[in-house]
């Protein structure tokens, strides 16, 4: 097992998992907002059991890449995904993205997954088309909630980290649920290894950019996972119009399931991402 880091064209460090025979089909991990490569530890070890090779990275300004204060957009978002492809030279890759990182795997196989680059995709909980109410979105939520989001980033960044993943993030608000103080406390320490300016822009990039039109383009097969009980993500405004914008997507809802349900669920998830690798 190895982990490296590859210097893009704008000096950022971006650091990687790569796990598993070279010569297997490559699962390529892409985690959410404010989180790294760490979130994908159930499925990373699963899918190398299985025999495949298991890449994640860290988003720039994210985990043990660089704390940038520009870029972190989904423009270069993607590039850096398709610098790192280029660098590790996949080809029939498997791109698995969670909420802001769907983001990223939609705009990245929009954009540069054509010719035998990207073989299937998935979106897990994940934020296209658009989170953000607007004429053209109304069923979206509002600036203030994201502007609340920022508010409590700045006021005390370490609380909020705290408030996310103990409450709505992994449905532990929820009567009845199984609280894990070991996730709540894994999602804080991945959380603040990242730098808070990328933390900030990136709540813009995962709430205002419109992935419409990416959606369009894809042409490789999409699963697109949701629970329909995501707190974070709604799956009505998410998932549900997605799936309706791809040309071969398959909808998967899982009842009573929060946002973070590849963590609190890795059973279930592992086992119909892995149906619908060998499908």
């Amino acid at each position: 097992m190895t982990s490296n880091t590859i210097t893009t064209k704008d000096g950022t460090q971006i650091f990687y998992k790569d796990w598993g025979p070279k010569d297997a089909q490559a699962i390529v991990f892409h985690h959410g907002w404010p989180l790294s490569a760490d979130d994908w530890d159930a499925q990373m070890l699963f899918f190398l059991a299985q025999g495949y090779r298991v890449i994640a990275h860290d988003r720039r300004g994210h985990g043990r890449s660089s704390q940038t204060d520009t870029g972190n957009e989904m423009d270069t978002y993607a590039a850096d995904v398709a610098e790192l492809a280029a660098h590790l030279d996949l080809k029939g890759a498997i791109h698995v993205g969670h909420s802001t990182g769907g983001g990223e795997v939609t705009r990245y196989v929009a954009q540069y997954g054509g010719g035998d680059r990207v073989a299937k995709a998935v979106l897990i909980g994940a934020v296209p088309p658009i989170m953000l109410k607007t004429e053209n979105n109304p069923g979206g939520l509002p600036i203030e909630v994201f502007d609340g989001f920022r508010a409590a980033l700045v006021a005390n960044r370490a609380q909020f980290f705290r408030d996310i993943p103990a409450g709505p993030f992994y449905g532990f608000n929820r009567a009845g649920a199984k609280v894990s103080e070991g996730v709540i406390d894994n999602w804080w320490r991945q959380g603040m290894m990242g730098g808070a300016k990328a933390h900030y822009d990136c709540i813009k990039a995962f709430s205002e950019t419109d992935f419409t039109e990416d959606l369009k383009k894809i042409e490789v097969p999409v699963l697109v996972m949701h629970g329909d009980d995501d707190q974070i993500v709604p799956i009505a405004d998410s998932a549900l119009l997605s799936h309706k914008l791809l040309k071969n997507g398959t909808l998967k809802v899982y009842e009573g399931l929060p946002h973070g349900m590849a963590t609190t669920h890795a059973d279930v998830i592992n086992a119909d991402l892995l149906a619908f690798f060998k499908a």
